[in-house]
């Protein structure tokens, strides 16, 4: 009889814990994007997405399918959205050029041939460009420490010496 309660016991154990091994976890709330840490891996690019390294040098052509100039920025906001490419117009070789910022709806893209890479196609001419307002890029005000900059005494004056009490 014992032997008979010491093996009901044991298989009582064994099946008890194989159940509970087997219940369902508590459920957790699903991480959302905000509570994530994970960054999202893209692995490949698709053929309507463009990369900034081909873009940026890329012709710009006029409504007259003449060279008005070339993308040389891409300005983009803190969400990683585009604003507008920056076109590069006039000068020689980047000498005397001035940047000119477009959105991109502003542009039309232009298949790569065989012979060619891919264009941008505006709807205005090099004039129109060279007429636009410059784009101006941001620069960070200069940060101070609340000082003077210290100037050393001149070598060619004499140090000042105080006047003497008679």
């Amino acid at each position: 009889m014992l032997k008979k309660l010491m093996i009901t016991t044991a298989s009582l154990a064994l099946l008890t814990s194989a159940a509970i091994a087997q219940a369902p976890e508590q459920t957790q709330p699903a991480p959302t994007a905000a509570t994530t840490s994970k960054a999202q891996v893209i692995t490949e690019q698709k053929p309507d997405q463009l990369l900034a390294s081909k873009l940026k040098g890329t012709n710009v052509m006029g409504s007259t399918d003449e060279k008005i100039g070339d993308v040389s920025d891409i300005l983009f906001d803190k969400d990683g959205k585009i604003l507008a490419y920056v076109v590069g117009v006039g000068g020689f070789l980047g000498i005397g050029a001035k940047d000119v910022a477009l959105s991109p709806a502003s542009f039309q893209i232009v298949p790569a041939s065989e012979r060619e890479s891919m264009k941008l196609k505006l709807a205005m001419t090099k004039d129109e460009l060279k007429n636009a307002a410059d784009f101006k890029p941001y620069k960070e005000p200069a940060t101070t420490t609340g000082q003077a900059p210290q100037t050393p005494p001149s070598r060619d004056r004499a140090p000042m010496t105080p006047p003497t009490q008679r």
